[in-house]
């Protein structure tokens, strides 16, 4: 019985920890939302929504960060040209954000994608995938298994990249908090 309870106890812990996580990384409410809201799609199975939600919530931490630094102060707007790109993810280092806490697995050339510049230009996984998912280009996740005359696309086809997404943001959520903490409290 004892057991049974300590197994309880430790399960709400842990979903409690999961529900306030994004919240207790002083990255305000203006963008702990959008991660707080795609944790809940993720484990609603909405893998859609999860995936644009993380992708708003690192796109509107990185801007809402950059502009503090640039004027420590509540921001009451946001500069519309300054959106998720390797131009502002290099901004964004050069200004001491651990933006490569924002690598995907495997993304071993993250910082050398930030360096990229037209005509060969590379984008960030991070920002590759922003512009395609939340631009309404879901192309490259139809799945093609059962031959090309049965492409299909089901949400589910994101599952892996929500998952993907989640640690992702987990990780940087993790440091950028340390940083705001770090700059804003010194």
């Amino acid at each position: 019985m004892d057991e049974e309870i300590q197994e309880f106890i430790e399960i709400g812990r842990r979903e409690y920890q999961e529900k306030v996580f994004f919240a207790e990384q002083g990255l305000g409410a203006e963008v702990h939302w959008f991660f707080t809201q795609a944790v809940q799609a993720l484990k609603s199975e909405l893998y859609l929504p999860a995936c644009t939600s993380f992708l708003n919530g690192i796109e509107a931490s990185l801007r809402v960060t950059m502009s503090q630094v640039e004027e420590p102060a509540r921001v009451k707007a946001l500069d519309p040209i300054k959106t998720l790109s390797n131009r502002l993810l290099k901004s964004a280092q050069d200004a001491g954000l651990p933006v490569e806490a924002l690598a995907f697995p495997e993304e071993g050339d993250f910082l050398e994608k930030l360096e990229s510049k037209k005509p060969n230009l590379v984008n960030a996984e991070v920002v590759r995938v922003r512009h395609n998912l939340c631009h309404g280009n879901i192309l490259e996740y139809i799945n093609t298994d059962l031959g090309e005359d049965n492409a299909v696309f089901t949400p589910e086809c994101c599952r892996e990249l929500a998952h993907i997404l989640h640690k992702v943001s987990k990780e940087w959520a993790a440091k950028l908090g340390v940083f705001r903490r770090e700059m804003f409290n010194a």
